[in-house]
C-alpha cells in the first residue's frame, strides 16, 4: 500500500512521503474508540459528500437558468443520466428535492438550506486555501473536496485565519 500511495503521489507532482506507520514512527497507536470515530465520521463525510454536490448544482443550476434538468446534471457532474435519476430519488425520499414531470428538478426548502450550507463551507475553505498561497484555480478544486471533510472546529480555524490574512 505504502509503495501506491507514493507512486499516486509522485503522479500528482508530489514527493513521496517518507515510510511512516500511522501517525509517526514513534508515535504509539491510538486508542482503538478514537480510531473507530475517525472512520466513522469519514465514512459519514464521503456519504453526505455526494449529496452536499447535487443539491449545490441544483441551486447554482436554478439560479443561472431557472430550472434545473436532469441533463443538465448529468453533464455537470460527467455521469450518465440513468445515476442521475437515481440520486434524485433518493433525493426526493430524503425531503430534499421535488421532481415535476417535464418541469425539471426544484429544492424543498431543506434542500435550499444544505445547499447554501454546502456553499458557505465551499467559500470558507476557498478563502483558506488562497490565504495560504495557494492558486485561485487550485483552490477552487481543492475546496470542492476539502469542504465535505472537515469539522465544524476545523472549518471555524479556517474562517478565522482568512478573515485574519485577507
Amino acid at each position: 500500500m505504502q509503495d501506491a500511495s507514493r507512486e499516486l503521489g509522485r503522479d500528482r507532482g508530489q514527493k513521496p512521503a517518507p515510510e511512516s506507520h500511522g501517525a509517526g514512527a514513534d508515535a504509539p497507536l491510538v486508542d482503538a474508540e478514537v480510531h473507530v470515530e475517525s472512520f466513522r465520521q469519514a465514512r459519514e463525510a464521503r456519504r453526505l459528500e455526494l449529496v452536499e454536490d447535487y443539491v449545490e448544482l441544483i441551486a447554482d443550476l436554478i439560479g443561472d437558468g431557472g430550472e434545473a434538468r436532469q441533463v443538465d446534471i448529468a453533464a455537470r457532474l460527467g455521469v450518465a443520466q440513468p445515476t442521475v435519476a437515481k440520486m434524485l430519488k433518493r433525493l426526493a425520499e430524503d425531503g430534499l428535492v421535488q421532481q415535476r414531470p417535464y418541469r425539471g428538478v426544484f429544492l424543498t426548502a431543506a434542500g435550499q438550506a444544505l445547499a447554501e450550507q454546502s456553499r458557505e463551507r465551499h467559500r470558507i475553505v476557498e478563502r483558506f486555501l488562497r490565504a495560504v498561497g495557494v492558486s485561485a484555480e487550485t483552490a477552487r478544486r481543492d475546496a470542492e473536496g476539502i469542504e465535505h471533510h472537515v469539522s465544524a472546529e476545523t472549518l471555524e480555524a479556517f474562517r478565522r485565519f482568512a478573515d485574519a490574512k485577507l
